[in-house]
């Protein structure tokens, strides 16, 4: 009988993602929005290679007990939405009674894209907005937006969760994969940089986080298959 704890550890090492997201809450409680956002980029971290360690462990087959899914759900929902939808209103880029609104809208939208059993395509695109509210968060912070544009790209974000476009998943996406790939790991970098130096980004990090986001739209609407 094969030995359990190799699953029994991947779980505990995407469990590990919760604990990040409370230190990310009680960073941007206390409003050192920079270690916020870096625990945020730990829980990422994770999160990205979890499933990597979890088919080398074979979860499935060791503890089918235990859905690995239904865990990894949980904590997403938490780092990716409950823990940057809170930053966006302490930090008072949503404002007031809209602001409260806004966020209701975050995690509402939220709640059905994570529930939705179609919400990955056969090419690992995320159908409809993946609901990656820490990266728009952070994109506030570091590009310092004005209260009426973070409110509106909160807005088109809510919106784009209901439209079935496909965006890429970064890493399992195989359309153009060298160049994301490549654009991931400069993004990465300078995200990096942001939190080091401190929030808003300097004028090149900044072009390159919009070079980034431009892409990202880019390859959404070309796997949607809108260009054509």
């Amino acid at each position: 009988m094969p030995s359990i704890w190799p699953a029994a550890l991947v779980h505990l090492f995407t469990a590990c993602g919760a604990v990040c997201g409370l230190l990310a809450l009680r960073a941007v409680g206390a409003g050192q929005w920079e270690a916020g956002f870096a625990w945020l980029g730990v829980a990422l971290f994770i999160d990205g290679i979890d499933g990597t360690f979890a088919r080398m462990a074979h979860v499935s087959d060791r503890l089918p007990r235990f859905s690995g899914e239904r865990l990894d759900l949980i904590v997403d929902y938490l780092n990716y939405v409950f823990v940057p939808a809170y930053a966006l209103l302490a930090a008072q880029f949503l404002r007031g009674g809209l602001g409260l609104c806004l966020c209701a809208l975050i995690l509402l939208s939220s709640l059905f894209h994570f529930s939705d059993t179609e919400s990955k395509s056969k090419d690992h695109c995320f159908v409809g907005f993946p609901a990656v509210w820490n990266i728009v968060a952070f994109y506030v912070f570091a590009l310092s937006l004005p209260a009426w544009l973070a409110s509106s790209l909160v807005l088109i974000c809510v919106g784009l969760t209901f439209v079935p476009m496909h965006w890429a998943h970064p890493l399992r996406t195989r359309r153009l994969f060298p160049l994301t790939l490549s654009l991931v790991v400069l993004w990465a970098a300078a995200s990096a940089l942001t939190l080091l130096w401190g929030f808003p980004a300097s004028t090149l990090v900044r072009l390159i986080l919009c070079l980034a986001a431009a892409y990202g739209v880019g390859l959404a609407l070309l796997c949607s298959g809108l260009p054509r």
